[in-house]
């Protein structure tokens, strides 16, 4: 089997299918995995979407998560949970219990 670079893969092309604009930095689900919108996308419009990197993501509860913990998207922010909640990375950098937010190391 033989296969060709085409690119790094940071980010990717996705056209919006949905009757609605998604705005600049909105988590979208993909898949089995997330990507993170680099601009705003407009309803059949083409746009970049990043499905590598570091970012900020408000938790779903108040708990302290350690660098490389693994974590899931839940409808509500990040969590530790798997169950019915999409892969979203890892931990990049600790949360302490009193944090609203985690960094996150997507698609890892």
């Amino acid at each position: 089997m033989k296969a060709n670079y085409c690119h790094k893969g940071e980010s990717l092309d996705y056209v919006n299918k949905t009757a609605e604009k998604i705005a600049a930095g909105d988590v979208l689900v993909m898949g089995g995995r997330i990507g993170i919108a680099g601009t705003d996308i407009e309803p059949e419009a083409l746009g970049a979407v990043h499905v590598s990197g570091v970012f900020e993501f408000t938790k779903k509860d108040k708990t302290a998560m350690t660098v490389g913990t693994v974590v899931y998207l839940a409808a509500d922010g990040i969590t530790t949970t798997k169950t019915d909640n999409t892969p979203a990375g890892y931990v990049a950098a600790a949360s302490p219990t009193e944090s609203g937010s985690v960094w996150v190391k997507i698609n890892a």
